[in-house]
């Protein structure tokens, strides 16, 4: 799903992983892991020291359309193991990704008898406005909208690889 607001650009990925929300929390929050899981992104930087949560930092490297990009992250919200805001600031844009898992419906041990192993879905916003808060020209606008086709792709694949990560290690 993606939407364009006048001056604020959102895609919203999910996923349904066929494991516990607290392992997909392990897998997603441990930073130095995530070139291995995420097969976007190429190298990571841990800028800050101790457990992952609220002013956590780092710089992560990836390749996008075919170019390299380093982007660094912060934690502005941390609800283990539940949802995670990050932000970053690069070339006049501010970008806000947040991550939410649930338990899926119908999985786990209060779903009864006959249920389904734990399941979390998966879920990742992305959002991405200028940073000095005016609203982006009707050029701009025409390139957001190709823009965020090739970062919902982006998303979907990074779900896609932390689903396989998480699920392999059952």
């Amino acid at each position: 799903m993606t939407a364009a607001g006048k001056d604020t650009t959102t895609v919203v990925v999910e996923r349904r992983v066929a494991a516990s929300p607290g392992r997909v929390w392990e897998a997603i929050t441990d930073l130095p892991d995530l070139p291995r899981m995420l097969s976007g992104v190429e190298r990571v930087e841990i800028l800050t020291e101790g457990v992952f949560g609220e002013g956590t930092r780092w710089r992560e490297t990836r390749r996008m359309l075919g170019k390299e990009a380093t982007e660094e992250m912060t934690v502005t919200a941390c609800e283990p193991p539940d949802r995670y805001v990050t932000l970053a600031e690069s070339h006049g844009m501010r970008y806000v990704s947040e991550i939410t898992l649930h338990p899926a419906a119908g999985t786990g041990p209060a779903a009864g008898a006959g249920a389904r192993p734990p399941a979390t879905l998966l879920r990742m916003a992305f959002s991405a406005q200028r940073a000095d808060g005016r609203a982006p020209g009707p050029l701009a606008r025409l390139l957001t909208r190709v823009g965020t086709r090739a970062v919902a792709r982006a998303l979907a694949k990074d779900l896609s690889d932390i689903a396989a990560t998480v699920e392999s290690r059952v």
